[in-house]
């Protein structure tokens, strides 16, 4: 299959981006699987090209996340000889779907870069959850993609109990593009299509079996996805997918494909999560006192909004836990860096008088480390 560049994603920015290694005659490349040792590439024209990071891009990278990973665009060096071809910059991603590790962790996981749409997909019985809704609605706004929802298996349930989710959806969205569908009649990927053109990003994201693979296997015309045997308790089937990958699709436009979420970490700022939940926010803005605890404070608006059934209880709880959970995680971050501020300290102290050893301390230091070794010389 003879691709463009375009056709796989590339527009003015990322050409204006890549100008400086076209002098080193390096390839531009999008990244369309991670095998962990080694990346798959698709190059101009279609060809795919198995490639390595470079040791620069890695010691570079600050944290996991400025890794490159399934969508990313990057200046390869094919190489001479028996060179392998090797990754020696990742371009600014414009837009980047991420969540929390799941855990314990406080690094960010890319879960599609350089994506466009973002669709969700839930149905309207067990897997339906407003709350799950809500953060997914608030890593899209803050990745930058556009968020669709497919309510699918409408086939499963009645016409009664599919509304009622779109009317959901819409009020925790207002404006989002919410669609009932059925992977069994091609409704949902008639929608999917209707998205897509040339160049185009989409991935599907939602819980495991809730038929993102009979989506994506009708997409791409093929069994690409084994779907899973239909549990008889749950209703759902199995989820096949195991690892993300770029796809392209006959007729244009370019899919990662995603395993099955259990968890919706939040990796997002507190702007972001104020703009998402912009209802609550202006009912604070009435409350009688600007440093208002919205509790038993005296004309709090907050307090009188969930009485009179203005505000949903749950989903002004669901805020409070979710600005809960991005302090803490700030918190938390904030306590690795100094740990790992002080780890470096020590180690540039402990090797500072070996002059041997300080241009391989060079390269080890991150950026983020801020230290020098001349800093710790006597």
């Amino acid at each position: 299959m003879s691709l463009t560049l375009a056709d796989l994603g590339w527009n003015e920015a990322f050409e204006k981006a890549f100008r400086p290694y076209h002098k080193k005659r390096w390839l531009p490349g999008r990244l369309i699987r991670d095998n962990k040792i080694t990346y798959g590439a698709l190059l101009e024209g279609g060809e795919e090209l198995e490639v390595i990071m470079s040791g620069k891009v890695y010691h570079d990278a600050e944290s996991n996340a400025q890794l490159p990973s399934v969508g990313d665009w990057v200046a390869i060096d094919p190489g001479h000889g028996d060179d392998e071809p090797m990754i020696r910059a990742r371009l600014a991603r414009q837009t980047c779907f991420s969540r929390k590790v799941p855990g314990k962790s406080t690094e960010e996981q890319v879960m599609a870069a350089n994506v466009d749409i973002v669709f969700v997909v839930t149905d309207a019985g067990v897997d339906f959850n407003p709350r799950r809704m809500e953060r997914y609605f608030t890593l899209i706004a803050r990745s930058g993609a556009k968020p669709v929802v497919l309510v699918n298996r409408a086939d499963l349930h009645s016409d009664e109990e599919n509304a009622e989710a779109v009317a959901t959806i819409q009020s925790l969205q207002s404006g989002v593009d919410t669609h009932i569908t059925s992977a069994i009649d091609a409704q949902g990927v008639a929608v999917v299509r209707s998205y897509l053109e040339a160049g185009k990003t989409i991935t599907l994201v939602g819980s495991s079996g809730v038929g993102k693979s009979s989506i994506v296997n009708q997409l791409l015309g093929d069994e690409w996805q084994e779907t899973g045997e239909i549990n008889e308790v749950s209703g759902r089937g199995r989820h096949t997918t195991t690892a993300r990958e770029i796809v392209v699709i006959p007729g244009g436009g370019i899919l990662i494909d995603n395993p099955g979420i259990r968890e919706v970490q939040m990796w997002t700022d507190e702007d972001t999560l104020r703009e998402q939940f912009a209802d609550i926010e202006a009912i604070a803005m009435e409350c009688k006192f600007h440093d208002c605890k919205h509790g038993t404070d005296k004309g709090c608006a907050i307090r009188e909004s969930v009485e009179t059934d203005k505000l949903d209880y749950q989903r002004y709880q669901a805020y409070l836990r979710l600005e809960d959970e991005i302090a803490e995680l700030k918190r938390k971050q904030k306590k690795r860096q100094m740990t790992s501020e002080r780890r470096n300290k020590r180690k540039l102290r402990e090797v500072a008088r070996n002059p041997a050893d300080r241009e391989q301390l060079r390269k080890e230091l991150r950026p983020s480390t801020g230290g020098r070794v001349e800093d710790f010389e006597d």
